[in-house]
C-alpha cells in the first residue's frame, strides 16, 4: 500500500514533463531570439558573463549547451576551468577567473566559477573555513567592481531534488554515454547533501546581492528547466534586432575548362 501512495504522488510530477516535441519547438524559437542578441552584443560591444551553478546531476552542462548550439562560439565563450595548478594555488583565490571575463561583444558562461570555493572546496575540505568566510565576504565588492565595469552579470543556481538527482547520477552508471560524467568527486559529494545544503544557504545569504542577485530554477525538468532559464536570460538583456540586408546567393560560376579528376578517392565504408 505505501509502494501504491509513493507511485501515485510519483505520477502527477511525471505528467507535467515536457514532451520532445514541444521542448524542440521552443527551443527553436528562443534559438532565433539568442541569434539576434548575438548580433547586437557584437555591434554595440556588449560584455555578459552569465554563471550556472547547482548541485551534481542539476543540469548544468545540457542548459550551457542547448544556450550555445546555434550561435557562434566566437561570440559565446565557455568556461569549465580545471583543477588549479600549483602557481595558481599561490595566487589569489579570483586572480584566475578574472582573465576569462568578456571583452566587448563577448558573452562568456562559466560552467562553475569562482563559487567553487563557496561550494565543492568549502564542503570537501578544499580549503579552510577561514579561506571560505573571506571570500564569501570579499566577492560581492569583486563582483561590484565587475558590473561597475560595464559587465552584464547574470548568476544561475539550478536547484534539483534528491531523489532527481539520485536517478540522474544512477543513469550514468548504467549509460556509456554518460560514465565520464560521474567523477570520484560525484560520489564523495552525493553523500553530504546537507553540507552542501548549507554551503549554498550560506552563499545566498552573503552574495545575493541588487547588482548580482542569484537567480534560482527548478531543474526536476531539464527541458523546462532550459527553456525557462534561456528565456529568462534574454529578458534581462536589452538587445534589439540588428537590421541586415537581405542574403542573396550569387551565381555561381561556369565550369569552363574544369573536369573532375580521375582519382582514386579513399571513401569510408558508407555503413549508414
Amino acid at each position: 500500500m505505501a509502494k501504491g501512495k509513493k507511485d501515485s504522488k510519483k505520477q502527477p510530477e511525471e505528467e507535467k514533463k515536457l514532451s520532445n516535441k514541444d521542448y524542440l519547438a521552443e527551443l527553436r524559437l528562443l534559438h532565433v531570439e539568442l541569434v539576434k542578441m548575438q548580433e547586437w552584443v557584437k555591434q554595440e560591444g556588449i560584455k555578459i558573463c552569465v554563471i550556472f551553478e547547482g548541485r551534481d546531476g542539476a543540469g548544468k552542462g545540457g542548459t550551457i549547451k542547448a544556450l550555445t548550439e546555434r550561435v557562434s562560439p566566437r561570440v559565446f565563450r565557455v568556461m569549465a576551468l580545471p583543477a588549479p595548478t600549483d602557481r595558481e594555488k599561490s595566487q589569489m583565490y579570483l586572480q584566475r577567473y578574472l582573465p576569462h571575463l568578456p571583452a566587448a561583444g563577448e558573452v562568456v558562461i562559466f560552467d562553475r566559477s569562482w563559487y567553487n570555493r563557496a561550494g565543492v572546496e568549502r564542503v570537501m575540505g578544499f580549503c579552510t573555513e577561514e579561506q571560505a568566510d573571506k571570500f564569501l565576504k570579499s566577492v560581492p565588492s569583486v563582483e561590484r567592481a565587475i558590473v561597475e565595469s560595464g559587465v552584464i552579470l547574470l548568476k544561475y543556481w539550478l536547484e534539483v531534488s534528491e531523489e532527481e538527482q539520485t536517478r540522474r547520477l544512477e543513469a550514468r552508471i548504467e549509460d556509456g554515454r554518460k560514465i565520464w560524467k560521474l567523477s570520484p568527486m560525484d560520489l564523495k559529494s552525493y553523500s553530504r547533501w546537507y553540507d552542501y545544503s548549507r554551503a549554498r544557504d550560506e552563499m545566498f545569504k552573503a552574495t545575493d546581492t541588487e547588482y548580482g542577485p542569484w537567480l534560482v530554477a527548478n531543474s526536476n525538468d531539464k527541458r523546462r528547466a532550459r527553456l525557462n532559464i534561456i528565456s529568462d536570460l534574454l529578458s534581462r538583456i536589452p538587445y534589439k534586432k540588428v537590421p541586415r540586408e537581405k542574403v542573396i546567393l550569387p551565381k555561381r560560376q561556369k565550369p569552363g575548362s574544369y573536369r573532375e579528376p580521375d582519382y582514386p578517392y579513399r571513401h569510408i565504408p558508407e555503413k549508414f
